[in-house]
């Protein structure tokens, strides 16, 4: 599996499907207010989510964390459901931000804490604390190192 390459994301086109609202943007993007998300299938189960703002796009790396977090139930206050108009969780996609240091896939950590959570019919997301967040990590290791170096 292809993590990085040398593919742009900018290049992508994304199907009008693919397209939602953040009325607040994501923490610290708050003009950041129309996303998309685009993918390549040698990428998966990366994503990236790019922001479009007032003069420029910003990108970042996501994964939908059900098959890849093993036991992420991320619960939501229930002032948040409502504001997104979410009654049941099938409604709901689960979007969490992965950050990369130097480069280095296998240093990759998730935000578990702070997901973004998208209406599926509605096409709106937000980006929110989870109303569980003291089970769950801002920086959960993507891969078990202790793991990896006992299979090497």
């Amino acid at each position: 599996m292809k993590i990085l390459s040398d593919i742009n994301p900018s290049d992508f086109e994304a199907p009008r499907a693919n397209f939602f609202s953040l009325p607040q943007g994501l923490i610290g993007f708050p003009d950041y207010t129309q996303a998309e998300l685009l993918y390549r299938e040698q990428q998966l189960p990366f994503l990236w989510l790019r922001l479009h703002g007032l003069k420029d796009s910003i990108y970042f790396i996501v994964i939908e964390p059900a098959g890849v977090v093993p036991g992420y139930e991320p619960e939501l206050f229930d002032h948040d459901a409502a504001d997104l108009g979410i009654s049941d969780q099938s409604q709901a996609l689960v979007l969490n931000i992965v950050s990369l240091r130097s480069q280095s896939p296998i240093d990759a950590t998730v935000n578990l804490v702070g997901p973004i959570i998208l209406n599926r019919r509605t096409r709106i997301a937000r980006q929110l604390v989870v109303a569980n967040y003291s089970r769950y990590s801002a920086q959960y290791q993507l891969v078990d190192t202790n793991a990896s170096m006992a299979c090497a």
